[in-house]
């Protein structure tokens, strides 16, 4: 009887070991899924702040007053300007269903 009272409670330390061990391994399991969602909000606050930077340097106005400041760029008066049109049958010709 004795050893039967022995093997079952070395029985029960191995799974109360087990036990201690798996809650040990979920648990840090878990912070690491904490951490994880952490960067993952972090990164999406940066992706929106970098989207919202984006956009506002890509107004027409930003970049038309960089070329002007720092480029020293100045727009075409009309005299300079050259508008070529295409006659219909040359545009289709030029399409390639000229036959």
């Amino acid at each position: 009887m004795t050893r039967l009272n022995i093997l079952l409670a070395s029985v029960l330390v191995v799974c109360a070991l087990g036990l201690v061990a798996s809650q040990h391994r979920a648990r840090k399991l878990f912070v690491g899924l904490e951490r994880a969602q952490n960067h993952s909000r972090e990164l999406e606050v940066q992706w929106e702040q970098l989207h919202l930077d984006q956009n506002v340097l890509a107004t027409a106005s930003r970049i038309d007053a960089k070329a002007r400041k720092g480029l020293s760029m100045q727009p075409v008066p009309p005299q300079r300007t050259l508008y070529l049109t295409i006659e219909p049958q040359a545009e289709k010709t030029a399409m390639g269903d000229g036959r």
